[in-house]
C-alpha cells in the first residue's frame, strides 16, 4: 500500500487502534515497572490518559486533521496521569499545535509533526531523564525526519520510527542504570511504541478492533458558570461590596496576524488589570474571555485590537444583586435563581487565604492530613495516580486566594503541574514524593507567610524527613545483592530496596535497622490495612530495645499495599 496522506478520519482511526493495543497490552507496560512493587502502573496511566483523548477525537470525528489532533490533545491533558501520561499528552500537545491549521498532512509534515511533540514534551519536564520514553519519542522522531526528506509513504516512515522505537526502547538500560539493574527497559517508552504499532496497522489496512472507550470527557463549559460555580460571589457580599459590577463576556475570532503569534499568558496579564475573575480559554483560532469589570467598553476596545468580537454579553451584576437580596432573581444569575439568601449562606463556604490539597490513600492517613490542616484528600497514590481533571475538579471544590497542592508520590507531580498551569489561580506544587515528605511540608506551613515564602520553606523541608516503606514483591527480582522472590515483602529506604523477607515484621524491623542513625530523634510509623495492632506493639518493642532513646509515634494509616510506612526525623 501507499499511504500519502493522513486526514482527521485516518488519524483518528489511527488513534483509536493504537490506544486499543496499548490498552491490550497494560499487563506487559505495567511489568515493566522498575522495582518488583505494586504500584507498576504505567501501562494502566497511559491507558486510562489516552482514553480520555480518544473520548475526545471520537466525538469531534473530523475530516480535518487538525481538529481532530486538536480533541486529542485536549482530552489528553485533562485526562493524563502519572509522568508517563502527563508526556505522553504533551506529545500530541505539540503534534496537534504543528498540524493545527492543515486538513490533511503528507509525510514530511507527518514527521515534523512528531518532532514538534517531542520538543513540547521536552519543555514540560524540569529536568528531562535520557532513558525514558522521551529517548524513545525523541530517537524516533528523528528518523521519521531523515526518512520522510526521500519517503513520501507514510506507512515507510511509520515503519522506520517503529524500528528506531525499538532500538532506542532496547538502549533504554544502557542510559538508565536502574533499568538494566533490574533488567527491564523503560515502561513508558514501550507504552509508545504499542500506541506507535497500532498507527501502522491502520495506515497498512489491517481490521482495527473495537475499542470500548470509557466515559473519561473534559467538558467544556460557559465560562460565567466556570467563574461563579461554587462562589456565587452575589449571595456573599453586599451590592456596595461589589468591587467590579459588569461581568462580562465575550469571543475573539483572531486576526490573521495573531493566529499563530498569540500568547494567552502575556494576553491573561494585561487584560487582568481592567478587573478580576478572569478567565481566557484560547482555542484554535478564538479566544474565550470572561472577566469581572467596571470598564466593558474598554475592555471591549483593547479585546478588539487582537480581532473581531461575538457573543458579547454584559450582565450588571450589582442590579443582579439587589434582585437577589429582594429574593427576586433575574433569569440569567447563576445558581442562586427563586433560592433564599439565608439558604443561599448556608450552601457558601468562606474564602480562606489557603486551600491545601493533598493527595493520599487510607482513612487514617486521610485523618492525619487534614488533622495537619489540609483542606481536601485526592483519594490516590500508588496503582491509583489521580489525573490532572481529578486535581483541578479538587482545587474548584476549596474556596480559597491561594492553593498549595501535595502530589506525596513522585509519579503525581507532574499532573499536578499540569493542574497548575491550567488554572487561572495562585498555585503552587510542592515536590512531595512521599506522604511522610508531605506531613513534614505540612509542619513548615504558615498561613501568616506569603505563598512564595511557603514554596520555599515547604519545599525545604522535605530533606528533614526520610522514607521507609514496606510492600511486596509482585515478581522474582533481583536487585544489588538480593535475590527477591514473588509475595515476599520488601523494604525500601527513600526508593531504595535495603530488605526483603517472608515475614512482614523481620523485613520492617531490618529496614528500620539500615535507616536509622544514633542521632534520629523521631520515628512514625503509619501502619497499613492488613497489619495487627498486636504485630506494631511487637515491631515497636524490638526497636525500642534496639534504639532505647528514640521517641516512637504509632498511627494507623490503613493505607493497601504498604504494610508500614515510616517517616524518620533526626
Amino acid at each position: 500500500m501507499n499511504v500519502q496522506k493522513i486526514d482527521g478520519l485516518l488519524f483518528t482511526k489511527m488513534i483509536l487502534e493504537g490506544a486499543n493495543n496499548l490498552k491490550n497490552h497494560v499487563k506487559t507496560v505495567d511489568a515493566l515497572n522498575v522495582f518488583p512493587v505494586p504500584d507498576g502502573d504505567t501501562g494502566t496511566n497511559m491507558n486510562l490518559s489516552l482514553t480520555s483523548g480518544v473520548n475526545e477525537c471520537k466525538k469531534k470525528n473530523s475530516t480535518h486533521i487538525g481538529e481532530a489532533a486538536n480533541a486529542l490533545a485536549k482530552g489528553l491533558l485533562m485526562g493524563a496521569r502519572e509522568n508517563s501520561g502527563v508526556i505522553l499528552s504533551q506529545l500530541f500537545r505539540g503534534f496537534s499545535k504543528y498540524v493545527q491549521s492543515v486538513k490533511d498532512i503528507d509525510s514530511k509534515q507527518f514527521a515534523e509533526a512528531l518532532k514538534q511533540g517531542v520538543d513540547t514534551a521536552y519543555k514540560a519536564v524540569m529536568k528531562p531523564v535520557e532513558g525514558t520514553i522521551l529517548t524513545v519519542s525523541r530517537e524516533a522522531a528523528d528518523e521519521a525526519i531523515k526518512v520522510a526528506h526521500h519517503e513520501s509513504n507514510i506507512i515507510r516512515v511509520m515503519e522506520a520510527v517503529i524500528k528506531q522505537g525499538r532500538i532506542s526502547l532496547a538502549k533504554t538500560p544502557d542510559l538508565l542504570p536502574i533499568l538494566k539493574e533490574v533488567g527491564v527497559v523503560d515502561a513508558g517508552g514501550q507504552g509508545l511504541l504499542y500506541i506507535y504499532e497500532g498507527f501502522l496497522a491502520v495506515l497498512k489496512g489491517e481490521v482495527i478492533t473495537d475499542f470500548e472507550a470509557e466515559e473519561i470527557t473534559f467538558k467544556e463549559e460557559n465560562l460565567a458558570e466556570m467563574a461563579h460555580r461554587d462562589i456565587p460571589i452575589q449571595a456573599k457580599l453586599s451590592t456596595e461590596d461589589i468591587e467590579f459590577g459588569y461581568c462580562t463576556e465575550f469571543i475573539i475570532g483572531l486576526k490573521d496576524e495573531f493566529i499563530d503569534t498569540f500568547n494567552e499568558m502575556d494576553f491573561r496579564k494585561d487584560i487582568s488589570k481592567y478587573g478580576d475573575s478572569l478567565l481566557v480559554v484560547a482555542d484554535d483560532e478564538i479566544v474565550k474571555v470572561h472577566i469581572h469589570s467596571d470598564e466593558p467598553g474598554t475592555v471591549l476596545n483593547f479585546a478588539m485590537e487582537y480581532g473581531g468580537l461575538n457573543k458579547i454579553k454584559i450582565d450588571n451584576m450589582r442590579e443582579q444583586h439587589t434582585h437577589l437580596l429582594t429574593d427576586v432573581a433575574p433569569e440569567d444569575t447563576y445558581d442562586v435563581k427563586n433560592k433564599h439568601v439565608a439558604e443561599q449562606e448556608k450552601e457558601m463556604k468562606k474564602i480562606k487565604p489557603y486551600g491545601i490539597i493533598a493527595v493520599a490513600m487510607g482513612e487514617g492517613i486521610n485523618e492525619v492530613f487534614k488533622s495537619l490542616g489540609v483542606d481536601y484528600v485526592i483519594s490516590g497514590g500508588q496503582t491509583m495516580n489521580p489525573s490532572t481533571e481529578d486535581i483541578i475538579n479538587a482545587i474548584k471544590e476549596v474556596h480559597a486566594e491561594s492553593y498549595i497542592i501535595l502530589p506525596n508520590n513522585s509519579n503525581i507531580i507532574l499532573a499536578a503541574e499540569q493542574a497548575q498551569k491550567l488554572m487561572d489561580e495562585s498555585i503552587v506544587v510542592i515536590p512531595s514524593k512521599t506522604i511522610p515528605q508531605g506531613m513534614s511540608s505540612l509542619l513548615a506551613f504558615n498561613s501568616s507567610a506569603s505563598l512564595d515564602d511557603n514554596k520555599n520553606k515547604m519545599t525545604e523541608s522535605l530533606k528533614n524527613v526520610r522514607t521507609g516503606q514496606v510492600t511486596y514483591a509482585v515478581r522474582d527480582s533481583k536487585f544489588e545483592e538480593l535475590e527477591i522472590r514473588e509475595g515476599n515483602f520488601l523494604g525500601l529506604a527513600d526508593g531504595k530496596i535495603v530488605a526483603t523477607s517472608e515475614e512482614v515484621l523481620d523485613t520492617a524491623y531490618e529496614l528500620l535497622v539500615n535507616m536509622l542513625q544514633e542521632d534520629d530523634e523521631i520515628l512514625t510509623i503509619i501502619f497499613g490495612e492488613d497489619v495487627t495492632e498486636e504485630q506494631v506493639q511487637d515491631l515497636e518493642a524490638r526497636v525500642e530495645e534496639q534504639f532505647p532513646d528514640l521517641e516512637i509515634e504509632i498511627h494507623h494509616g490503613g493505607q493497601p499495599l504498604y504494610s508500614f510506612i515510616f517517616a524518620i526525623e533526626d
